[in-house]
């Protein structure tokens, strides 16, 4: 008998590499950003940091997050915030397409392989004109945040008084900070300071929407603006659920903390409408706040939930479950509703394998997220509400917190490193990464129907 042709697994080994080589470059991202962390030149106080912090910090720059567990504005020097923003900037990026531009720089080929992980993770149907796809992702992501640092340098400049050195570095910060939907900021308060300024929310938020649309829409719309007819279904999809998620997240907080003395109730009218706007804006996963997000009222968190987990737009800077995924499980529902035996969705019918990998999405972020509210209930003693908000936060890498960050024992701020590192891949990429075998079925077993409902 011949031996058995090692065709199948290479072919297998070739399909688990993307997701394995994503996980790692993170992981090795992380590992890095730690090491430059706890250098005593990160530090104002010229220490060590300590290694769960550090840690902690690096994930969430990595991970775009904004979760903070030591205040970035006082605690890191100039050295160490610039480490956070090119983190940051790499994370948001994505780590093989970093790797992709480094080497287009450098005029250094990539393989196969490395084409193969780049593409997969800005989601790009094949290899064609890969340095055009990478010069793209990078040429558009530099120059949306070149000009939101040209209007917040600006505000910096002549609205506050901030000399220009400082000005252009506030300005360069949050730019970089709000593109990649990370929500770390250089002031103590995040930006309560400026609630009531569209001059400088205004921006930020243009920024986050934008970043959190995702590469592949915002490749389309630069060169389909005008035809609208011709947008993907990913395109429309993203826009279309991005609108409405937005307008009815800011009307939603607007509507219950009108009146709240200890939130938008202290602004005048515009700048309460303002303040739920920018506020609904982060929970496409930004974790800026220009409100006390612990005193928000408990109905207002619930809410909040909701938006956060649903998140962004898929391959990009936003996380979350991506609002096509959301939507895709809102039309299974609705046509479910009406009896139909397929899914339509702007005149497409949808292939059966997105069901299937929306669902699985959908379950196994619910599992990940409860199995962590538990377990930071067991560690911390903060009540559910404040512990699911903080979860959330952390796997839909938004940044948002009820105030319990900074108190967390070092054993919960693990937990939310694992939420904020699986919230930025994706359930479904760290499973793949490391599943045991993947092996094709040869058969099919009959099919019967249990009661459902």
């Amino acid at each position: 008998m011949g031996r058995q042709s090692p065709a199948p697994a290479r072919a297998r080994t070739r399909r688990t590499r993307p997701a394995r080589s994503v996980v790692t470059g993170f992981g090795a991202a992380v590992v890095v950003g730690t090491g430059l962390l706890m250098l005593p030149v990160s530090a104002r106080s010229g220490e060590v940091t300590d290694f769960v912090n550090a840690l902690f910090t690096a994930t969430s720059a990595v991970c775009v997050t904004g979760l903070t567990v030591v205040d970035t504005a006082t605690h890191w020097s100039l050295f160490g915030q610039i480490v956070i923003m090119l983190l940051i900037q790499i994370g948001g990026l994505g780590i093989m397409i970093s790797a992709g531009a480094i080497g287009l720089v450098l005029a250094r080929k990539m393989s196969v392989a490395g084409r193969l992980t780049a593409a997969a993770e800005a989601n790009a149907l094949g290899l064609d004109d890969f340095r055009g796809l990478i010069r793209n992702i990078v040429l558009g992501s530099l120059i949306i945040e070149a000009i939101t640092f040209a209007l917040l340098f600006t505000r910096f400049l002549w609205g506050y008084g901030y000399g220009v050195g400082q000005a252009a570095w506030l300005g360069l910060f949050h730019s970089v900070s709000s593109f990649n939907n990370a929500g770390f900021a250089l002031f103590s308060d995040n930006l309560i300071g400026f609630a009531a300024d569209p001059f400088i929310c205004l921006p930020i938020c243009a920024a986050i929407i934008l970043g959190g649309l995702g590469f592949p829409v915002l490749m389309q719309l630069r060169r389909e603006f005008s035809h609208p007819l011709r947008w993907t279904m990913n395109t429309r999809l993203v826009l279309s659920a991005s609108i409405v998620l937005l307008v009815v997240g800011t009307a939603y907080i607007t509507a219950l903390e009108w009146s709240n003395p200890r939130t938008l109730g202290a602004y005048d009218p515009a700048a309460r409408i303002l303040i739920g706007f920018f506020q609904s804006v982060q929970t496409r996963t930004a974790g800026f706040n220009s409100v006390d997000i612990g005193r928000l009222h408990d109905e207002t968190w619930v809410g909040m939930d909701v938006l956060m987990f649903i998140g962004g737009g898929p391959a990009g800077t936003a996380g979350g479950i991506k609002v096509t995924t959301f939507s895709v499980l809102f039309f299974i529902l609705l046509t479910e509703l009406r009896g139909e035996a397929s899914v339509h969705i702007f005149g497409k019918r949808l292939s059966r394998a997105v069901h299937r990998q929306a669902i699985a999405v959908v379950l196994l972020s619910i599992a990940v997220v409860m199995g962590a509210v538990i377990a930071l209930m067991l560690l911390t003693g903060y009540r559910f509400d404040r512990v699911l908000f903080e979860a959330v936060s952390a796997f839909g890498t938004v940044g948002l917190t009820t105030g319990i960050t900074y108190g967390l024992p070092p054993a919960a701020e693990l937990i939310l490193v694992v939420l904020m590192f699986v919230g930025r891949i994706g359930p479904l990429t760290i499973g793949s990464a490391f599943a045991l075998r993947d092996r094709p079925i040869l058969y099919e077993y009959p099919k019967e129907r249990p009661a459902i409902g």
